[in-house]
């Protein structure tokens, strides 16, 4: 089989089950085209362009090829059908020039020289103003003129008869007033037509063409910066088009305000904002119903997901006075849309049921009926698709406060006069979870106050304060302000005993939480105390310690947490709560977290182990730190710097360049290990204390490709509960996180998938601490409707045949307490070993022999698209089933006689 043909089978599936794959329609476009079936061609074309708008290059190929086929008058009216439908979907030139260009192959039929005269005229209103492409709009429609001027021209030597003058001088009025109109417009090589206007005229360029050609040319010379941004910008130029919008839109001329939002539209046509300020500045400024409704008709065919649009279209349909039909239609086609939010269903069934409220004409009594009947059938159907359709997919109705049942009472009893069918709808409303709210039942007494009873508000207020639990003390006042104006005295009495029993018992209520609370604040201040306590005893038992060592056998640790602090901030102890770019708490984790066993290393002053050794077999040394003890310490002129790469050459160099621009650099104190390599974290310490805010200012700049943390430097002793990051767990609708990426791919190649959906405003890569990518990335759009776009557009699809997942970013909560820090796992697992008589541990190598380590994954809800770290435990290696015995805090600990067991075993 032909491998064409093998791929157009294998599209199909995929268009049956989602119609609305654009890029498939594309592609099957493109094969059935190479194999030259136009006749599936021409059906699968025009099934796309039933479902969306088609790019230029489609249009022009499309055009092309029917043209090719034409053989007859009646192919021709076709090709004009076809001309007509694409000149709606976007305002291109090209196809415009085409159009008139084969307009002019059939100028010979009846009324031919007027139907073409009727096609350029058109074009010129719609591109003529087009600064740069809309010239060859005007040359074209003019040697057209020319040439049927030469026609209409008596042979040399001949006289003209009277008729034959008259048309003559016709035809060089019509060449004469197309040079005027054009040297009116701003356009690109205006003095090109002037010069030829010149030579033309035989009495020279009348005085009024040239003043209206020097104020074209003004205004050209306004509008040339913009025209040369969007020459060198690249596709889309969002940007440039907006600055272009928002000068013509200053300069007040509608028709080119038109053309400009024309022009940033065929090249963003997916940008829901732009075809909103478009349709918004149509219904505001020009009016006019065929551009008013054609642009709405494009907005929703290109952003259909976009429910303010359909709004929008609703309302200028009904403003236009369109017939109901099609205002029903375009109802239908907006249910269809696939919005993204539950609560956009909501919206746009309101616009329409306030369309239907507005047709029912209440004062005409019986005569109404039909359209009330109509009314009354979309409220029951809407509530019906909230609970059904809209449930189904978003797991809520949208409607919590049901507005929409809440509206409908509201006309039964206003305009209906039939509190019984109101009164059934609000019985409903509050059985869907709404009677425990004040403003509710408020909002029922206010209706039945205006139009119901006083029976029927003393018992709707009876039942707002047995049921309302956020705001009773309210509910309560408004029963006794009723009593008092309506109620006699045994009413007055029960509305006293009612409110007083149930304050009592909120009360009660109260007492208890506030009981709870306070009793859990005193355990929370106790857990601290303990803490506070023994982070002393163990600052006093390590200074004891320190007075032990002699000499050269004190270790650099011991200075170094002199000068700094032992609870001053480690990247170890900082999670980053303000992520960066959507990244999980698992991997700010991964990429802040400084070792093994999570312990600081400090600064040697001494070489470290295999210095000399690593100085032979390489010319690559561990960098040795600088002796940093004699500036003392200042927390409040110094910043915390971490998150950097661990083989940053010259940490000291690069920091103090780096932030020269905020203050004088006193020191910098980069943090290494007991081997010499650099830790990824340092202190920043300045001359005065007004540099830290600007430092602060440098916090996410990448260095070397890492995002940099700038954090103040505090003192965890002095100040336990300060606390920098805020982590926050809320879905990021305007990110969208992508797993599943080759490890090759590169941010250029994301870059250039995903800038096709919408403005791209920052991408990240997901590394590890040396820098290998993970396959994931997170990529921020400028709005959340290209996030969605995106996710429906890039989910499923292959790169570099690796198919990638694509979901809006929602990282997951943080719940540290019931995970290990990933890179105490294993340490965690032994206990530690104590000190010996010089300070130093006795050993730091696990005697366990590395058979015994087995790996379990739990069981763990994936967010974004990743998991927790796997836990390891310890098993005896031989009885790891269920039941065998592990080395964890939860198990009996193990003997030596019980280790010795297990090794002979192995």
């Amino acid at each position: 089989i032909d491998v064409l043909m093998l791929n157009e089978f294998n599209m199909l599936p995929d268009l049956s089950i989602n119609v609305f794959d654009y890029n498939c329609h594309v592609d099957l476009i493109k094969l059935l085209r190479q194999e030259g079936k136009l006749h599936r061609l021409r059906k699968a074309r025009q099934k796309m362009s039933e479902l969306f708008p088609l790019t230029e290059e489609i249009w022009l190929d499309w055009l092309k090829d029917e043209i090719r086929l034409t053989e007859d008058e009646s192919g021709r009216e076709k090709v004009y059908e076809l001309f007509e439908r694409a000149v709606k979907d976007y305002v291109c030139p090209e196809i415009w020039l085409e159009y008139v260009q084969y307009s002019i192959g059939g100028m010979g039929a009846q009324g031919g020289i007027e139907r073409v005269r009727s096609i350029f005229e058109r074009a010129l209103t719609a591109v003529g103003l087009h600064m740069t492409k809309g010239a060859t709009i005007w040359e074209a429609y003019r040697e057209f003129e020319i040439v049927i001027l030469s026609t209409v021209q008596p042979p040399p030597g001949s006289v003209p008869s009277q008729d034959q003058q008259e048309l003559l001088k016709a035809q060089l009025e019509r060449i004469h007033t197309l040079f005027r109109r054009q040297l009116a417009v701003p356009l690109m090589d205006m003095e090109g037509t002037y010069a030829e206007y010149s030579d033309w005229a035989d009495d020279g360029v009348p005085e009024m063409v040239t003043r209206q050609y020097r104020r074209a040319l003004q205004q050209l010379e306004k509008c040339k910066p913009f025209e040369e941004a969007l020459l060198v910008s690249e596709t889309p130029k969002l940007a440039e088009y907006q600055a272009y919008i928002d000068f013509e839109m200053k300069e007040g001329d509608p028709a080119r305000v038109q053309i400009i939002f024309e022009r940033a539209l065929a090249e963003n046509c997916l940008v829901p904002d732009l075809w909103i300020k478009y349709t918004t500045y149509l219904d505001r400024q020009l009016k006019i119903k065929d551009l008013v409704l054609s642009a709405y008709e494009r907005a929703v065919r290109n952003c259909p997901w976009t429910m303010g649009l359909w709004k929008s279209y609703i309302l200028a349909l009904e403003r236009h006075k369109a017939d109901h039909q099609t205002m029903t239609d375009v109802f239908e086609k907006a249910l269809n849309a696939g919005f993204i939010q539950a609560t956009d269903y909501v919206e746009i069934w309101q616009s329409y049921l306030d369309y239907l409220r507005r047709r029912v004409d209440f004062s005409k009594g019986k005569k109404w009926s039909r359209e009330l009947d109509e009314l009354r059938a979309a409220f029951a159907r809407s509530l019906d698709y909230l609970k059904q359709d809209v449930e189904e997919r978003f797991s809520e109705s949208g409607d919590l406060s049901c507005t929409i049942m809440q509206i409908w009472a509201r006309i039964e009893a206003l305009h209906c006069k039939n509190m019984q069918k109101a009164r059934e709808l609000w019985d409903s409303i509050m059985t869907k979870g709404n009677a425990k709210h004040a403003n509710m039942w408020l909002e029922y007494y206010n209706l039945e106050r205006s139009y119901g009873d006083a029976s029927h508000c003393r018992k709707a207020l009876h039942r707002a304060v047995q049921c309302t639990s956020d705001y009773p003390e309210h509910v309560c006042d408004v029963l006794l302000n009723f009593e008092r104006v309506e109620g006699s005295l045994e009413d007055w009495d029960a509305a006293v005993q009612k409110t007083e029993t149930k304050i009592n018992r909120v009360n009660e209520q109260r007492a208890r939480v506030a009981e709870k609370e306070a009793l859990q604040a005193r355990q929370e201040e106790d857990k601290a105390e303990n803490r506070r306590k023994a982070k002393a005893d163990k600052k006093g038992q390590k200074k004891s310690q320190k007075a032990n060592r002699t000499g050269d056998k004190r270790k650099a640790e011991d200075e170094y947490e002199e000068e700094w602090g032992e609870d001053a901030e480690l990247p170890s102890k900082r999670l980053r709560g303000e992520k960066d770019f959507g990244s999980t708490a698992t991997e700010e984790l991964m990429e802040t977290e400084s070792g093994l066993f999570g312990r600081r290393a400090p600064p040697r002053k001494t070489e470290p182990p295999g210095f000399r050794k690593n100085q032979q077999g390489s010319s690559e040394a561990p960098r040795q730190p600088q002796d940093v003890s004699k500036e003392p310490r200042k927390d409040e002129n110094s910043v915390f710097v971490s998150n950097l790469a661990f083989n940053l050459d010259d940490p000291d160099g690069k920091l103090r360049t780096l932030f020269q621009g905020c203050g004088t650099v006193q020191q910098v104190r980069p943090v290494f290990s007991m081997n010499g390599v650099f830790r990824g974290y340092c202190y920043v310490q300045f001359e005065d204390q007004l540099a830290v805010p600007e430092a602060l200012k440098l916090d996410r700049q990448e260095v070397d490709g890492r995002p940099m943390y700038v954090s103040p430097c505090v003192d965890k002793n002095k100040n336990p509960d300060f606390k920098v990051f805020k982590y926050k767990t809320a879905m990021e609708k305007h990110k969208i996180f992508i797993s599943g990426l080759p490890y090759t791919c590169t941010k250029e190649t994301l870059e250039d998938l995903c800038k096709q959906h919408g403005t791209v405003k920052a991408i990240r890569l997901v590394t590890n601490r040396s820098g290998k990518p993970k396959g994931l990335a997170y990529v921020e759009y400028e709005n959340e409707a290209q996030a969605s776009q995106a996710v429906l557009k890039l989910d499923g699809t292959m790169l570099e045949n690796f198919t990638l997942s694509v979901a809006i970013s929602n990282p997951p909560g943080r719940k540290m307490e019931d995970k290990g820090v990933p890179s105490r796992l294993l340490g965690a697992a032994m206990p530690r070993q104590p000190q010996g008589a010089r300070g130093k541990g006795r050993t730091q190598i696990s005697l366990l022999p590395r058979s015994l380590y087995r790996q379990s994954t739990p069981d763990a809800k994936a967010e974004n698209g990743t998991v927790s770290a796997p836990h390891t435990t310890v098993t005896d290696g031989v009885h790891g089933g269920p039941g065998s015995a592990s080395l964890d805090t939860q198990t009996k600990s193990l003997s030596n006689e019980d280790f010795a067991r297990m090794l002979l075993k192995k």
